[in-house]
């Protein structure tokens, strides 16, 4: 078991987003996620299919013109077969023409359950904790708004 592979696997989705390749967020996840935003968006956690998941990530991000994710140090740990990556994160999301600022940044911590499926390394479980964020606020409801 590499840890270090495992936590690669949620590096190289992160950097997917960013460059809008959908069918690399797609393939780095299970058939099944359980994905816990509620610090976020306030919604309950869900175990939710892969299609449907990213393709609410692909319609709400379409919207911006850049995005950054970038994590700080990958802490893993094992937990029976499983890894679970640690990191912290800020998010960036920058959209033009929203009153307010072009900017939205979120800060805070990751956990990700990644379970070795047919070989490969694949997210099963993606809980966000948010600290803080920063910029334009009204940016995530533009983006919905914009549809």
């Amino acid at each position: 078991m590499d840890p270090g592979e495992a936590a690669n696997t949620f590096t190289s989705m992160l950097h997917a987003i960013d460059q809008k390749d959908w069918d690399s967020v797609r393939a780095a996840f299970a058939e099944w996620i359980y994905i816990d935003y509620s610090s976020l968006f306030g919604v309950p956690p869900a175990t939710v299919g892969v299609r449907e998941h990213v393709a609410g990530w692909e319609a709400f991000a379409r919207h911006f013109s850049a995005t950054q994710h970038i994590t700080g140090p990958i802490v893993t740990t094992i937990d029976g077969t499983d890894v679970v990556a640690h990191t912290h994160i800020r998010a960036y999301h920058r959209m033009s023409g929203v009153p307010g600022g072009d900017v939205w940044i979120v800060a805070g911590h990751y956990d990700v359950r990644l379970r070795r499926i047919a070989g490969a390394w694949k997210i099963a479980a993606i809980t966000l904790q948010v600290f803080y964020q920063d910029g334009n606020l009204s940016i995530p409801d533009a983006a919905r708004s914009r549809g």
